[in-house]
Parts: structure tokens; sequence; C-alpha cells
């Protein structure tokens, strides 16, 4: 075999081992894309009670609520709030609600400071509420000096007396394929042994 069909089967693989990572990207992708948009309800959810001691670092955030204008009126549910990294950091903030100042009435916008150990990066966000009257947020956004901001959409009914909303934290590192794996190992082998007849020929 010469060099130049060495060299164009080289760039064969090279092609198909990229369009098979470029599926897996698509299709990873549109999982991503069904969590993003759909909070799901986490019944095995637990609070840790992650407590900031003394000589602990402490962080504030900045919690935007909106409320969906198809939401009731008000409500008088009880809405507690839990956010956190990958690392077990997590920020707990019980009742948040106040129906004597309107919190949560449709059309409203919400805004809280919350005190919590300090976080890598927001990954996970639920609510809870537990009552009769009902609640639909449209989104919660929170923000972090070290953080950044973040903003999940819910835009729906939270259920009651579950925790309820999105989870990342799983998604940093996405699974590899054996396809995308073997393909760089055909690529390393059959390049040295192009590249070694090529150069003991000359």
């Amino acid at each position: 075999m010469n060099s130049a069909h060495c060299f164009v089967i080289f760039l064969a693989l090279i092609f198909i081992t990229s369009q098979a990572q470029t599926q897996t990207q698509t299709q990873t992708q549109i999982q991503t894309q069904s969590i993003i948009f759909h909070p799901q309800p986490q019944p095995s959810f637990k609070i840790n009670n992650t407590q900031v001691s003394q000589s602990a670092a402490s962080c504030s955030y900045t919690v935007t609520i909106t409320t969906s204008c198809s939401s009731p009126r008000y409500t008088r549910d009880q809405i507690s709030l839990s956010f956190g990294d990958a690392y077990g950091y997590q920020v707990y903030a019980p009742r948040i609600d106040d129906p004597s100042t309107g919190t949560f009435e449709r059309c409203s916008v919400d805004t809280y400071q919350i005190t919590g150990p300090c976080l890598y990066s927001v990954c996970y966000l639920y609510l809870y509420r537990s009552g009769y009257d009902g609640w639909k947020p449209e989104s919660v956004q929170v923000y972090g000096y070290y953080t950044g901001s973040v903003t999940y959409y819910y835009n729906t009914f939270i259920p009651n007396g579950v925790w309820y909303g999105f989870n990342y934290c799983s998604r940093a590192s996405g699974p590899k394929t054996t396809t995308s794996w073997l393909g760089h190992v055909f690529q390393v082998v059959f390049c040295f042994k192009c590249w070694k007849g090529l150069f003991g020929s000359m």
C-alpha cells in the first residue's frame, strides 16, 4: 500500500470518527434539553442541613422568583426553596412565603437575599409547596458573586408535598462512547503503520 492510499484511508477514519462524535453530541443535547425544559419531582431529595459554622465561608445569594400570570390570584401555601452544587454544598430556605405581604401573587416578582454555604456553581434547584391553593412559578433566578447567574424556567404548577425542579449536576461529564474511543485507536495505529511504511521506503 503506497503513501497516497494510506493518507486517503487516514482521512476517512478521521471523518468517520468526527461524524460519530457529532451524532453522539446531538443525542446528548436532545436528552439535555428534555431535562432542562421539564422540571421533575424528586421524592428522594433530602435537605442535608448544611450549616455554616463560624470558621466556614458563607455567601449571599439573590433569588428572584417570578409568578406566572396564570397562577391563582394569591396563594397561602407554604413554599420552600433549596439549591446547591455537585460537591454537596446546599442552600436551604424554608418558608419563603408570606401571604400577608402579597408574596407569590399572580404576575408578581419577589426577590430574596439568602445566605448559605459558598457554592462552586448552582447545578440543581428545587421548590417545595404544601397547601391547597396551588402556585405556578414562571421562573427562578439565582445570582451569587462567585457562581454568577442561573435561571430555571418552571412555567408549571408545583405539585403538593414533593420537592420539584431541576438537577443538572450529573451532566458535568458526558458519557464517552465506544465508537469515538475505538476510532481514535484505529487512527493512531493506522497512522503509525502508514508513516512507518512511508519513511521506511525513503
